[in-house]
């Protein structure tokens, strides 16, 4: 009976399924209703007759979006500003219906070899990557391509600095009664956890039969799945997920300018940012009246549309004043506005040339854009011309709403900060070396893991939460997360800290040298 029930679904499934489940999909027609203002492609409606018992969450998140209500067309027909997608002409075939289900998950079949599959008649693929969303967005796309977002995966896990110190936080410390066995850290803790932001490797391993409402039907099985970082690795060998900021089925533009969609990734200790911003004047503007704002304006309209910053007003969209003198271009290169990378490795320096950070190597053979004294390492760094461009870019978004002096001001206290917390980040990494120098600790020198050891650990915390909880308060106006709230006051705290535990591990040496 299910085998006949199934191969009757493959042969009429999409003349014969909307006729036979309408009356029972009643509680849904005022949505539907809207998504049919709007020209459907068949294949789409065909997926829609299904997935509406299916998934009638999707279906009802796509109905709200743009892609529901608007074809390429009609964009193409607004005035260039305005426009939310950069690519000039699209196929006849995708001009006059809306952008959905099939033409997302079904075109491109040629990048997707790996992971397309047959599906009730039709060729589609799970998961949607940059390469589709090319097809309407090739700007976005490229310039996504060149952040470093983009290659969070690669960055974090091809080099070997940074995986020694992610297989040292999710592994298993088992104590063995006189110390620590190490049990090294497993894929899925890994994709619960750093890779949550910075992206797994998605592959097809195989194929699994599923029972559904329509009978039982194979789909494939995907490695760390399901994941929407920002870099992940995706089955037709793209980095990226566009879905990490527009949230996948309505890809807002609206969810995608709010600060809570960069909270997701950027909270802290290591990455403050949206700690910072919401105790900041603009987070209070923002949160109090923002109800007022208009989110999805393109272009957006500074004093017109918003009164105050968000993470995007200030890292990526397109501002004009009310007269539509362009601001700041939009961008998806999201350091095009940042000549610092203030987030220490372990110091605050340049931004880096290439978004693939994984190639980079200090005199010391470490894969950091500094020296453990705090020297850049320039040939992987931008230089003063290229961090003149970008300051200028960010202070063309400020001087928005503030005076020359207010920016200058601002923008002095910045440079002080990267100064003064990086400072107190190479007076730790010197406490730190004279216990590798004296055998206190088995760190670089000795050719041992410099992740794993208290003082160690200590040292790992005076820039990763604390010299960055320091850079970003300045940056972003949160001045108590620059003070108490892991700033300069835990910046002294643990630099004294580690040169007491220094000075214990001297004397249980020399108790021991005793014996």
């Amino acid at each position: 009976m299910e085998m006949h029930t199934q191969q009757h679904w493959r042969r009429c499934g999409r003349l014969l399924l909307p006729l036979c489940i309408t009356l029972a999909l009643a509680v849904f027609m005022p949505a539907f209703a809207l998504a049919q203002d709007a020209p459907l492609s068949s294949d789409t409606e065909a997926c829609l007759s299904c997935h509406r018992m299916v998934t009638p969450g999707i279906v009802g998140d796509w109905e709200n979006s743009r892609h529901a209500k608007m074809t390429p067309a009609k964009s193409l027909e607004l005035p260039k500003i305005e426009r939310r997608m950069s690519a000039e002409k699209v196929a006849a075939e995708l001009q006059n219906t809306v952008v959905g289900c099939a033409e997302c998950h079904t075109m491109n079949t040629e990048f997707h070899p790996e992971d397309s599959f047959e599906h009730n008649g039709f060729t589609i693929h799970t998961v949607v990557t940059p390469s589709d969303c090319n097809t309407c967005h090739p700007t976005e796309t490229t310039e996504y391509s060149d952040n470093l977002m983009s290659r969070a995966y690669s960055s974090l896990m091809n080099n070997d600095t940074y995986a020694l110190m992610v297989n040292n936080t999710n592994g298993l410390a088992e104590f063995n009664g006189s110390g620590f066995h190490h049990i090294k850290a497993d894929d899925k803790s890994n994709a619960d956890s750093c890779l949550a932001c910075h992206g797994t490797v998605v592959k097809v391993t195989g194929s699994e039969t599923r029972d559904t409402m329509m009978g039982p039907m194979e789909f494939p099985t995907l490695s760390n799945w399901p994941n929407a970082g920002v870099g992940r690795i995706n089955p037709d060998n793209t980095e990226g997920s566009c879905a990490s900021c527009h949230a996948r089925h309505q890809f807002s533009i609206e969810m995608a300018r709010k600060p809570y969609t960069c909270a997701q990734c950027h909270k802290g200790p290591d990455v403050p940012a949206y700690k910072v911003y919401s105790v900041s004047v603009h987070g209070n503007i923002q949160k109090s009246v923002d109800k007022n704002w208009d989110y999805n304006a393109v272009p957006w309209v500074v004093g017109q549309d918003f009164t105050a910053p968000t993470c995007a007003a200030c890292h990526s969209s397109e501002l004009v004043d009310e007269s539509g003198n362009v601001i700041a271009k939009r961008t998806h290169r999201f350091n095009d506005r940042l000549p610092w990378r203030i987030f220490g490795l372990p110091y605050a320096h340049p931004h880096p040339i290439d978004a693939d950070t994984s190639n980079i190597k200090n005199k010391a053979g470490l894969g950091l854009p500094t020296e453990l004294t705090g020297e850049i390492v320039p040939e992987f760094l931008i230089g003063a011309e290229e961090m003149a461009k970008r300051q200028q870019n960010m202070e063309n978004v400020c001087s928005a709403c503030h005076t020359q002096g207010w920016i200058d001001g601002h923008f002095e206290r910045l440079e002080r900060s990267i100064e003064t917390s990086n400072f107190m980040t190479l007076q730790a990494t010197k406490i730190l070396s004279k216990a590798w120098e004296e055998g206190l600790a088995q760190g670089l020198p000795q050719g041992a893991n410099p992740f794993d050891e208290p003082i160690e650990i200590k040292w790992i915390e005076q820039w990763l939460f604390f010299g960055n909880s320091v850079r970003f308060a300045t940056a972003m106006g949160g001045a108590d997360y620059g003070v108490f709230a892991d700033g300069r006051w835990y910046q002294s705290k643990n630099l004294r800290e580690m040169a007491d535990y220094l000075k214990f591990l001297r004397a249980t040496k020399e108790a021991q040298d005793k014996e």
